[in-house]
């Protein structure tokens, strides 16, 4: 999407020259290029959406079950895994949600990168100097998405566990901080190896709240398997 966009910026940006001298706006000129890219890209995203959504989720749920599917090995277990409706619940809603954001990535893109377009425009500034600002703005949006990917990944893995978990009568867990951010949240450090309920989490800070479940928190939990101390 990034290349799509400063190719064809840079070539508009180029062309507006020649609007000016036919009596026309470049900055109504750049804002119909944007608009075009805009909604090119958009439906691009729409068709992807729910098929990388779901491969997404359903990467996230076999991960989920191969790592308890070994821990109750490890125990003496064997159990097969079905998919319950509080599973499938917790499947359909990860893909929902995922849909969503994968959707709202283009409408953010391209609202600020018309911003970038308009006030370079409108200082008259060099088209090299665009090229750097798109550059610099694609290097946020790319630590920007890499963030909400981790975070998508921690938040579907918490649903689907405890989902997973409680479908096998497992219903607490002890909260292990995961000790590997450099600013931790201080409450999270002190729930490290305390049982909580799956069906709730642990009340921290105000708010009932699972590990993984908040932004950039990289906690996660071991099951209490019932017989097992």
């Amino acid at each position: 999407m990034q290349k799509s966009v400063v190719y064809w910026l840079t070539a508009n940006y180029k062309a507006s020259g020649a609007a000016v001298a036919m009596d026309a706006s470049p900055a109504v000129f750049m804002r119909d290029a944007i608009k075009n890219l805009a909604k090119r890209w958009t439906k691009a995203f729409d068709n992807l959406s729910q098929k990388l959504a779901e491969r997404f989720a359903g990467d996230v749920m076999k991960n989920t079950d191969v790592s308890l599917h070994n821990a109750l090995e490890t125990a003496g277990f064997t159990v097969e895994f079905k998919l319950t409706a509080p599973m499938n619940n917790a499947l359909q809603a990860t893909i929902a949600e995922n849909v969503g954001l994968i959707r709202s990535i283009p409408e953010k893109y391209f609202t600020e990168v018309e911003g970038l377009v308009m006030r370079s425009v409108a200082r008259g500034r060099d088209l090299s100097h665009l090229t750097d600002e798109l550059q610099r703005r694609y290097g946020i949006t790319r630590r920007r998405a890499a963030l909400i990917a981790r975070d998508q990944n921690n938040k579907a893995t918490s649903v689907m566990q405890a989902a997973r978990q409680q479908s096998l009568g497992i219903t607490q867990g002890v909260w292990k901080h995961s000790h590997a951010g450099k600013e931790p949240r201080p409450s999270h450090v002190k729930a490290d190896g305390k049982v909580f309920e799956l069906s709730k989490g642990m009340y921290l800070d105000g708010k009932w709240v699972m590990p993984g479940e908040e932004i950039n928190c990289r906690c996660t939990w071991s099951p209490v398997i019932p017989g097992l101390s």
